[in-house]
């Protein structure tokens, strides 16, 4: 007869258990009804992106020296750059500029290491194309500046980090 006590007690307290644990995740199911929506609904809604978000980059011909200093700082060599050495003046002139965006891991060194500051990040983040030769950029393609996100009329903007209501 004891068997049976002992196996009704069991079957009682896995029974308080499951209720006990079911009780807990309908509890943080319904914590999680009254907070705002993550998503968002992107071609019309873009986030502000970070100050020091490294999006595509933006090249000003008029500033490069034809040093090559991004060339060596980059880790895959990407930059392909194209000079002529001025023999009278003895200076490189720079004839071309390109950068693939298909390859380049956006690690940002080619900025930071450029001794005249003509390479900077952008917040562009929208280079996808059905075409993957369309991600080559020249110096033309680089030179122009993005529209930023925040003077597009059309967009509405949500900021990065949440606010907290008081």
């Amino acid at each position: 007869m004891f068997p049976m006590v002992t196996g009704v007690m069991n079957y009682g307290q896995q029974t308080v258990r499951a209720a006990r644990y079911i009780g807990q995740s309908f509890m943080i199911t319904l914590s999680h009804a009254n907070r705002l929506p993550v998503t968002i609904q992107y071609p019309y809604e873009k986030l502000i992106t970070s100050e020091r978000f490294r999006g595509r980059i933006h090249f000003e011909f008029d500033k490069c020296i034809a040093c090559e200093v991004c060339v060596r700082v980059c880790p895959i060599d990407l930059p392909v750059i194209d000079w002529k050495l001025e023999t009278n003046i003895r200076k490189k002139r720079l004839l071309n500029y390109s950068i693939d965006f298909g390859i380049c891991i956006f690690c940002g060194n080619c900025v930071e290491y450029c001794p005249t500051n003509c390479l900077s990040m952008t917040e562009e983040y929208e280079l996808s194309t059905y075409d993957r030769h369309e991600l080559n950029y020249n110096q033309i393609a680089l030179g122009r500046l993005p529209m930023s996100v925040i003077d597009d009329y059309t967009i509405r903007t949500i900021l990065n980090s949440p606010k907290k209501n008081k």
